[in-house]
Formats: structure tokens, sequence, C-alpha cells
């Protein structure tokens, strides 16, 4: 891989890691400005949201400059997200996509759930159509320098919420529970057809891939998976309606990551930990919260490595010396082996310092929480 030196040995790491056996220090996304680097120049700036989101060979420029003016250290690694927005499926089911500068939008477009058409795979869909030959562009462009990463498709009842909105999808939830099962079961059905179509396009030559945003990696099919609406489910509703589906999409998965966020999400720990298919925990604490190092997110931390799962856990409160001590704490508690540490962008002198401080001091280390177990 062109902008990555230790690929070998990363790609090795990310194996351990999934299987809760990593040697060494934890796994971590560390991404340092090169000496002398440069910003975006204004001629490689989107100019507009077909330039930003749909020109496949200005994104691949715009990321070949970000790439060369960035070393890719501990176990990053150059990965392009060719995203049409977090939940691409609900495009591809007859939603519209509205871009903007920062996030995107799908418009609702479904007035009644019991009278839509079944949720079904439809590779004619435009949107889908325009997302695959996006795809296969940018990956005849990347060839072995850099991973293109498999889109965030979505997945259960965050689609639905996208399709009908939030408000309706609760009302759906009670009044139609039978109904809601049934076209939760129709997007778990289609989710691995939509995700086969990328990662047949985007896996590596051994068969790995690489899923969007959250900077991972494993062999096979890598997957994060999530239920955002699940803030306003209970966990009773979480359990008849979420659960089977997670455990069957993780199913037909290698390496699934789940994704919870925000603080309405953690009554459904319990029941996520059930799911042997999770392979990793990863938590946001919402819009500019406090990061995952925080003792008040133990609670959480404690019943994932409990039920033998790893943790992906992001750094960026404070400064540079709050990300050691803070992440310090963390590996203490739970261990090495089992740990994914993301970090904030910095200098070289700053890279090269945090690695060489967890070679010495976050090596192989067991943690307080697992002794004795």
């Amino acid at each position: 891989m062109k902008y990555k030196k230790n690929w070998e040995e990363t790609k090795q790491k990310f194996e351990n890691y999934w299987k809760h056996q990593n040697t060494g220090r934890p796994l971590m996304c560390v991404v340092a400005k090169k000496d002398g680097w440069q910003d975006t120049p204004q001629e490689l700036k989107s100019k507009d949201m077909e330039d930003k989101y749909l020109n496949a060979e200005r994104i691949v420029e715009r990321f070949r400059f970000y790439c060369e003016n960035r070393e890719f250290l501990g176990e990053s690694f150059p990965n392009l997200s060719v995203d049409f927005g977090p939940g691409s499926m609900a495009a591809y089911l007859g939603s519209d996509i509205v871009f903007n500068e920062r996030t995107v939008w799908f418009t609702e477009c479904l007035d009644d759930l019991t009278e839509a058409p079944e949720f079904i795979f439809n590779p004619e869909n435009e949107w889908f159509r325009k997302h695959v030959a996006l795809v296969k562009r940018v990956r005849e462009l990347a060839g072995d320098d850099f991973l293109v990463c498999i889109p965030d498709i979505m997945e259960n009842i965050d689609v639905i919420a996208s399709l009908r909105g939030a408000q309706n999808t609760i009302f759906d939830m009670v009044d139609e529970p039978e109904e809601m099962e049934k076209r939760i079961g129709q997007i778990t059905e289609i989710y691995q057809q939509y995700y086969d179509s990328f990662y047949d396009i985007v896996k590596d030559e051994e068969n790995g891939s690489a899923y969007t945003v959250f900077q991972i990696y494993g062999s096979g099919r890598t997957a994060k998976l999530q239920c955002d609406f699940s803030a306003m489910m209970s966990p009773t509703n979480f359990r008849d309606f979420i659960v089977e589906s997670l455990r069957r999409q993780g199913k037909k998965l290698d390496h699934v990551l789940y994704h919870l966020d925000g603080p309405d999400a953690i009554k459904h720990m319990d029941a996520l930990m059930e799911i042997d298919e999770i392979d990793a925990l990863q938590w946001t604490s919402g819009d500019h919260g406090p990061d995952g190092t925080l003792p008040e997110w133990d609670v959480i931390y404690d019943k994932a490595i409990a039920a033998g799962k790893s943790l992906w856990v992001k750094v960026y409160s404070g400064e540079f010396e709050d990300w050691i001590k803070n992440t310090d704490r963390i590996v203490q508690k739970y261990g090495s082996h089992s740990l994914f540490l993301f970090f904030p962008q910095m200098t070289m002198d700053q890279a090269n310092y945090l690695l060489d401080y967890a070679d010495k001091h976050w090596s192989d280390v067991k943690g307080t929480f697992n002794e004795g177990r």
C-alpha cells in the first residue's frame, strides 16, 4: 500500500483485535501531519455538492493530496469513504438525497407503512446505480494505493425512520407492531445484498475490507452495525424489534463493530452484549460530548469486556497530555488485548512520543478489571 509502511503488521493486529487476543500495545489509530504539510489548496476544495460527493476523479485527487501530507502510524491506514450520507439504503428504497456541505439528508417518502410496497433489493434504483458506479470508479483510481470503504448503508429501524420520519416511526411501532416487525425483517434480508454489492467492488486481494468512518479493517466482511433509533425505544421494544435483526445480520458478516450512540442508548447494553455476533463496541457520547476515556463510561466498558467484546475508544478531550493520561487509565483498567484507540490528528513529534510511550507503558497489560477473571 503506497501510503502505509507497516500494513502487514497492521492487518495482523486487527485480526487479533477481533479475536480479543491482541499482543503488545493496543491498536492505535494515529495520523500525523508530515513536517512541512500543506492545507488543501483552493483548487482542490469542492466547488459544489456535485464536486464534493459525486465526482470520482476529484474525490480521489483530494484524498491523494491528504495522504501525501500525512503519515499513517500505528494501526491507522489510508481509506477513503465514498458515502451518500449515513443510511444510504433509504435512498435505494425510494427516498431522495439532499447533499449539504456538512451532512446529507434523506427525504421522507412513505405516507403509510402498511400500504408501502415490500422492501426489496432493487439494483435498478437510480441512487443505487449512481452509488455503485461512483464506488467502482473510485476503486479503479485508487488501485493498490489505499483502500476504499464499504459505504454506511445502515440497517433495521434506522432505515425506516429515514423513510417515514422519526415521529411516524414511533407511531408505527406502537400502532402497527406486526407491520413494523415485518418491515425490519425485509430490511434485514436485503441488507446483505446491498452490502455485498459494494464488498465485491472494494475488497482487497485477500478479501479483506474496511468500513466507512470507523477506521476498521478485517479479513472478509467487516461492518459497523447500529440502531440509533434505540434511544427512543424501551428495552422491551429493542429486544422485540431489533436484537434478532442484529443477530441475523451478524451471522452473515465476519467482523462486527456495534456503534452505540448517546446516553439514551445505554439502557440496551444488556441486550446487545447477549449478541454473540457482535465482536466489538464503539461508544459515542453524543454531539460535542466528552470523549470515550472518562470514568463515567466505565459502566458501558465493564459490561462489554465482561461479555468478551473488544472496545473501540475515541480520545479527544483536553490537550495532548490529557489524551495520554486519560488513555492510560483505560489501558490499565481494561488491558491492551481488546482495545482500539482513535486519536485526533497530531504532529509527527507528538505521534512519535505517543507511540513510544505506548510501547513502554501499554504493552501486554492485562488490566485490573480482568484480574482473577
